[in-house]
């Protein structure tokens, strides 16, 4: 064994533990390296083709104009008995007036006409039988998803069936936001008091991730999101143990009772208790999700007792308080958030 593989053995391990238990639900899922020249959705695809029929039209004029900047600068430059003499002049050539004159409106024409057409496509409003509605809110910071027609609302990280259109109506409850995941669909702003559209329907299944594009605060960085592309069977499964109710286990009464009366129920909704905040994450169901904090922590006990004593820690500028109890209210508690599943 050479010196180099330990390192390398300890480094993997090293990202293993990292994710934690949550990042290892979601390990059958194939994890997209975010890239939007990696496009895996019928919106995305029209934007790398639009974005490639640019670059080439630009690559081609940098070819042309530096290819007659080079000859001219060789062909014409100074030489040996040239001082003092002017060369000679061309004026009015109406062959290149015309030349530099009509090849650059076309060129702005087909720009123009390839612009529009991209534009409808991704703005189109046609819904086709079996669509998707979700309904996505930006928050100072994470996302919240609404599924209105299944009755399913969830924090951060969404799932739609691949192959199936999804159109989500964007909304913000406090500042401008951006929600763009490069692989599935272009940025579309997120502005308060307006609803902005956006569809995708994604062609592979995997994980995609993407994250807030518009600068909203001190953890702007830390607006992520996930986008889970399942396949129709575990949709129809995420979907079934989405609208279940909170999970009740008697092993985790006295962590529930400090839930029901701490200033968590001020914000949060639990289905099936007297819960029903509405300014943080819905957290019926937790545990089924890979992080917390938008992205800033896997999903796991060591990061919820973390969070809960003082989210502060992990994320800056965080607007959920500290809860200010004793350490082995926070256990019972974090005990009973580990059985939302």
């Amino acid at each position: 064994m050479t010196g180099a593989t330990p390192r390398i053995l300890v480094a993997v391990i090293a990202a293993i533990a990292a994710f934690g238990a949550g990042a290892a639900r979601a390990a059958e899922k194939v994890v997209r390296t975010p890239s939007m020249f990696d496009p895996a959705s019928t919106p995305a695809e029209a934007i790398d083709s639009y974005t490639m029929l640019v670059v080439a039209i630009c690559a081609a004029i940098f070819l042309v104009v530096g290819g007659l900047l080079a000859f001219a600068v060789v062909r014409f430059r100074a030489r040996p008995g040239d001082e003092g003499r002017e060369p000679p002049q061309i004026y009015g050539s109406n062959q290149i007036e015309l030349a530099w004159t009509v090849i650059p409106v076309l060129i702005v024409v087909i720009l123009a006409l390839v612009t529009a057409r991209t534009i409808l496509d991704l703005q189109k409003d046609e819904r086709p039988e079996g669509w998707l509605a979700i309904t996505a809110t930006g928050h100072q910071w994470w996302w919240e998803f609404h599924y209105p027609t299944l009755g399913i609302t969830t924090a951060n990280e969404l799932h739609i069936p691949v192959g199936q259109a999804t159109f989500l109506d964007l909304e913000s409850q406090d500042v401008i936001h951006s929600f763009w995941v490069p692989q599935l669909s272009g940025k579309t702003d997120v502005v308060p008091n307006r609803t902005n559209h956006l569809w995708m329907e994604a062609r592979e299944p995997g994980l995609y991730v993407g994250q807030c594009a518009e600068f909203c605060g001190t953890q702007h960085a830390y607006m992520l999101l996930r986008v889970f592309v399942d396949t129709k069977e575990d949709f129809e499964r995420w979907v079934a143990s989405q609208q279940e109710q909170a999970a009740v286990a008697a092993a985790v009464g006295p962590g529930r009772e400090i839930f029901e009366n701490t200033a968590c129920v001020n914000c949060h909704t639990v289905r099936g208790t007297g819960a029903r905040g509405r300014f943080g994450p819905d957290l019926t169901h937790l545990m089924s999700r890979t992080t917390i904090g938008a992205g800033v922590a896997p999903n796991d006990r060591a990061s919820l007792v973390e969070w809960v004593t003082r989210p502060d820690h992990l994320k800056p500028g965080v607007l959920m308080p500290a809860m200010q109890l004793e350490p082995a209210r926070i256990e019972l508690l974090v005990d009973y958030l580990v059985s939302l599943r």
